[in-house]
């Protein structure tokens, strides 16, 4: 017989009980226990296993309200959702959660990753939600976004000329909607129906020359180079020790040990996450005989900071990217034809292709997460002695290069050893920048001689009459001209 107002008001628990129950309808009870509290429960059956779902105390919770909550959890259950279950990720969600708009759940997501990302990619995530996603989707619900909304956003981003941005910031919004998902704040991961929606980026390389010949010319060229000693070392060192521009750039002198031709760059200035950076192993890069002699000369122009090349405004500072690009781009070498990174494919390519090394070996030396046949990722001394006959065999080979100006082999993809040429450019350029060199202390500049060392500063442009080009772009032209022929 089904309860009333009445019987649950007077419902009491007899003294010799703990509990007393007072049944309902549909499986609704009221449990009186010893005490006095009156509690309104609904039982149910899942898989033949009975469970109980509280609905309430009463009489905060009356028989009509309780009827109510039991029709709700017999509706739950009908859908195949279990009403204890599904209680139980709202309290969850209540616990775990500050708010469910899009901002609240992405700083949530960026500060509980943000600790293990590299400065440089923390910044790049932030500034792909501040600029490109915040300004949709800040406060509205993150469950409630929809596909084609999320896509409209990422078209604003491809719309200007920003194929690779659109990308990676669809990358973040995926990682922000998992943690959504795993947080309770979205049913699902809406980033999945845009898979191939985006137009595709084609990933542009660092240029790098991989003729032997070309290689040749191009070293010969940083050789004769006047733009300043310590530039050209810098230049020198590059496809020599084919390290990442960054780490070359920041060498400290204490890092080095030239008598055991030895350089160790510190795990903190490494392309690595910050856990790689605080825990991991530094990196080795044995030395040449003739990388050990760039640097031993160079000593006495730089060795009074600690950096191996100080920048010419701010000895605590090193020497900028753009130096070295602008060096290169002032020799005729501009970005699409070999950049500074571009030095580490050119050792990649011609170590395989031309000297037969293990790839393995390559790629310790490259910095590059390689692992062995079980998975384990090798240790800072793997393959330490290939690699230190390596570095001695490349620089070797580098000058090689640069001695024979017209003929060197190179092995075809037929495996086969063939001749490849190259032009008889240095002489001119030798030519052209000694011509520089001699306007230049005919002006007085004074770059004709070492200067101090509190005096090394790029070199002025010379200056020009109206209406004639520079130095730098009779040069450009001259190399242009000549690679033409």
């Amino acid at each position: 017989m089904p309860l009333t107002d009445a019987a649950c008001r007077n419902a009491t628990c007899p003294p010799e009980r703990k509990q007393a129950r007072y049944a309902d309808s549909g499986g609704l009870y009221l449990e009186v226990s010893a005490s006095g509290s009156r509690r309104w429960f609904w039982k149910f059956r899942i898989e033949g296993v009975e469970k109980k779902f509280a609905l309430g105390a009463y009489p905060g919770v009356g028989l009509a309200a309780a009827r109510k909550a039991r029709d709700v959890a017999k509706a739950q259950k009908a859908a195949g959702i279990n009403p204890i279950q599904a209680r139980q990720v709202v309290k969850l969600k209540s616990a775990v959660n500050t708010g469910d708009t899009f901002r609240e759940t992405a700083l949530e997501w960026y500060e509980k990753h943000r600790a293990r990302w590299s400065s440089h990619y923390a910044i790049r995530e932030k500034r792909n939600l501040e600029k490109d996603l915040f300004p949709h989707f800040a406060v509205r619900r993150i469950g409630e976004i929809e596909p084609i909304e999320l896509l409209a956003a990422l078209r604003r981003v491809e719309e200007r000329g920003a194929l690779d941005v659109a990308g990676r910031v669809l990358m973040t919004s995926r990682a922000v909607w998992r943690y959504a998902v795993a947080t309770a704040r979205a049913p699902r991961d809406i980033t999945a129906d845009l898979k191939g929606a985006l137009t595709p980026h084609k990933t542009r390389h660092f240029a790098a020359i991989t003729e032997p010949a070309k290689l040749g010319e191009l070293i010969r060229i940083i050789r004769a180079y006047q733009g300043g000693h310590i530039v050209r070392t810098a230049l020198q060192l590059a496809p020599m020790l084919f390290q990442r521009p960054n780490e070359l750039r920041g060498a400290a002198w204490a890092e080095f040990d030239l008598d055991n031709a030895l350089w160790t760059v510190p795990a903190a200035r490494m392309k690595r996450r910050i856990e790689g950076k605080e825990n991991g192993d530094p990196h080795l890069v044995p030395l040449s005989t003739q990388a050990v002699e760039l640097l031993r000369k160079l000593y006495p122009l730089t060795g009074y900071s600690t950096l191996v090349f100080p920048g010419e405004r701010s000895h605590d500072r090193p020497i900028s990217d753009n130096t070295l690009r602008a060096a290169l781009l002032t020799l005729g070498y501009g970005p699409d034809v070999q950049t500074v990174h571009g030095f580490r494919a050119t050792a990649r390519t011609l170590l395989a292709e031309v000297l037969e090394v293990d790839p393995l070996v390559i790629e310790a030396q490259l910095a590059h997460a390689v692992k062995d046949a079980n998975g384990r990722a090798y240790n800072r001394t793997q393959y330490l002695k290939q690699r230190t006959l390596m570095m001695q065999r490349w620089a070797d080979y580098l000058d090689e290069l640069c001695r024979h100006e017209l003929t060197t082999t190179r092995k075809s993809a037929s495996g086969q050893i063939e001749p490849a040429t190259g032009g008889g450019m240095a002489s001119v350029v030798r030519d052209f920048l000694k011509a520089r060199e001699g306007e230049r202390v005919a002006q007085g500049s004074g770059h004709g001689v070492p200067l101090p060392i509190e005096k090394q500063e790029v070199p002025q442009p010379i200056e020009k009459p109206e209406g004639r080009e520079s130095m730098a772009q009779l040069f450009a032209q001259a190399v242009a001209e000549l690679r033409s022929k």
